[in-house]
């Protein structure tokens, strides 16, 4: 009895180190993954998501630069324009607005072309021609800012699109005879769906946001454009709207 109670008793001393034995030591993981390992591991639906990031930012960039008060109307051109209007220096209106770029530039840039071309147009024909540049002016506005929307709503149904992909993959991971490993196959699946599905958030919701922003800003420049025009063509109306019905011809009055 004694020597049994021995055994036992050197047994149970010994299990615990046993076990600790046993028990792998506990390593910190060095590893860790970044941004790009998780992106690339989303799936290939990530690659048009980054493309379409990539050129939301571009575009982001060139509104801002574009879409100012001072590339379609500006106060240092308004000036000398309505300085040459009233003095009648038709002709240096006209090399003024060729050596400008504004929008408001190009606007009398045709009023006067026209009325060179036409010199018997009367002022209801030349404001069509201001209208029609004007509406082009700001149908041009709108239309580039428009790109900013469709990201918006294309990104998230991508992100949607890697989202079932990744649904698909943890289902045929549990459907599948791979013992323990289908639950890290299913992880990695429920991963990916959930980067897809935020990436496609990230860029969608940014880009329309940036898109009521500009949207804003072209619908005030459009005003600006046509209060300008508007200006220009009171000018015009005001010099020979009381003595004739017609406009003059602009290059013959200066020569």
């Amino acid at each position: 009895m004694k020597i049994s109670s021995l055994v036992l008793a050197l047994l149970a001393g010994a299990t615990p180190l046993l076990a600790q034995e046993a028990t792998p030591p506990l390593v910190p993981d060095t590893h860790s993954e970044t941004i790009m390992d998780t992106l690339i591991k989303a799936g290939p639906v990530m690659v048009p998501l980054v493309l379409l990031s990539i050129f939301s930012v571009m575009l982001v960039i060139v509104y801002l630069m574009t879409i100012r008060r001072g590339a379609v109307v500006s106060s240092g051109y308004m000036a000398t324009a309505d300085a040459l209007l009233r003095k009648r220096d038709y002709l240096g209106l006209l090399a003024v607005s060729n050596r400008h770029g504004e929008a408001i530039a190009r606007v009398v840039q045709k009023i006067l072309d026209f009325t060179t071309k036409n010199p018997n147009a009367d002022l209801q024909q030349v404001r069509e021609i201001a209208e029609t540049e004007g509406t082009r002016v700001a149908a041009s506005l709108n239309n580039r800012v428009i790109y900013l929307a469709d990201i918006g709503m294309i990104a998230p149904l991508l992100g949607l699109l890697g989202t079932v992909f990744g649904i698909i993959h943890s289902f045929g991971a549990l459907g599948s005879d791979l013992g323990t490993a289908r639950y890290v196959a299913l992880s990695r699946g429920i991963s990916q769906a959930l980067v897809n599905t935020a990436a496609g958030l990230a860029i969608g919701i940014p880009a329309m946001m940036f898109y009521a922003f500009f949207r804003g800003r072209a619908q005030k420049l459009i005003s600006d454009l046509e209060a300008a025009t508007t200006h220009v063509l009171a000018l015009l109306s005001l010099q020979y709207g009381k003595r004739s019905e017609r406009m003059p011809v602009l290059i013959e009055d200066e020569l």
